[in-house]
């Protein structure tokens, strides 16, 4: 069980030492994005997994991505996350990216032999962005990072 950190969120996260995950992180938003990725980054940290950062343009760009890496890259992962942050504005634009990234983390787990794990950000309004990288509502970025190790180690124990 990984021995740093003092949050209810990190108890029962097994330390995976020879793991690797794949964080895709959009550049819209980077203020926030940012700090999505920080909260991932230690997490996995703390309970030994390995991790890289791939950047893409913008949400709908997330799945593409994945999928790239997982059939041309070298280095196999044992999971991957996708962080965005798509904020409401007067459009439907909104409704068509949520609804495409949200599609496109799905289908990639029904299709791919490694888990994709959503961390993207639908939100109406940039303060309910704060509140979800470490305000009110937790660190979506580090329960990200949890749910990637756990559902690493529930593939390693099947």
């Amino acid at each position: 069980m990984a021995t740093k950190g003092n949050t209810e969120l990190n108890k029962g996260i097994p330390l995976l030492q020879d793991a690797f995950v794949i964080i895709v992180k959009t550049e819209w938003n980077a203020h926030i994005i940012d700090r999505l990725e920080a909260g991932c980054i230690k997490v996995l940290t703390e309970s030994g997994v390995k991790s890289k950062t791939i950047v893409v343009p913008g949400a709908f760009e997330i799945p593409f991505a994945i999928k790239l890496f997982h059939a041309n890259s070298a280095q196999a992962a044992d999971a991957f996350i996708a962080l965005g942050t798509v904020i409401k504005g007067d459009t439907p634009h909104f409704d068509y990216v949520c609804k495409g990234i949200t599609d496109g983390v799905m289908q990639l787990n029904l299709s791919l032999d490694v888990p994709t794990i959503f961390g993207v950000l639908t939100v109406n309004n940039e303060e309910q962005a704060e509140e979800r990288i470490g305000g009110i509502h937790g660190h979506k970025g580090e329960e990200a990072a949890t749910t990637a190790i756990k559902m690493i180690a529930l593939k390693r124990s099947i």
